[in-house]
């Protein structure tokens, strides 16, 4: 089974109201994300696009970030996603280190590593992420990877210029991208 996320690039406003949901459920710090959404422009003119990305963990096949964790605290749970025992953490940053995406944080009040669990006790409910329920423009889903194929189209991405390349993690978020967002030439805009 591989759990992951979708999300559509050509429904996404840039609202940040998945960020803020995840924020205020995970009761995160200032400074600490464990879903972002940035903005970023491609071209110059007159040929110019924009498009919006919001990501998180993408609960990998292949999690770098649990190969190198001494303690077991991360662990690639039995439904596919990439969990995190904060009771088991000893926050030597081991996993930040090697995420490519930079998923895992460091959460300084605590001194231990967190991330996001895609809400794992919200679906052991029957519920989704609350990412997901948060977009007003329903561009996030999550589920089984082969569903979100069957429900979404087989024309998903893994890879963006903007994200690393997918081939060492194997992440499990698909991406209806926009057509610019495939162009190499791209620059972030300020929040």
């Amino acid at each position: 089974m591989a759990l992951g996320f979708y999300f559509d690039m050509t429904r996404c406003v840039g609202c940040r109201a998945c960020q803020v949901a995840c924020k205020d459920r995970n009761d995160l710090d200032i400074g600490l994300l464990f879903r972002y959404a940035k903005t970023y422009e491609t071209g110059s003119f007159p040929k110019v696009g924009m498009y919006n990305y919001s990501g998180s963990c993408n609960h990998c096949e292949n999690p770098a970030c649990v190969t190198v964790c001494p303690t077991g605290a991360m662990y690639k749970a039995e439904d596919g996603t990439v969990i995190h025992d904060d009771d088991m953490c000893i926050g030597c940053k081991a996993c930040m280190n090697i995420c490519p995406y930079g998923a895992p944080k460091f959460d300084e009040a605590r001194s231990i590593v967190r991330k996001c669990d895609a809400c794992a006790s919200q679906r052991a409910k029957g519920e989704n992420p609350v990412c997901v329920d948060a977009c007003p423009s329903r561009a996030l889903d999550f589920g089984e990877r082969e569903e979100l194929i069957a429900k979404y189209g087989p024309d998903l991405v893994k890879d963006l210029p903007i994200l690393p390349d997918s081939k060492l993690t194997n992440p499990n978020t698909l991406i209806k991208a926009k057509p610019c967002a495939l162009e190499e030439d791209f620059r972030e805009l300020p929040t």
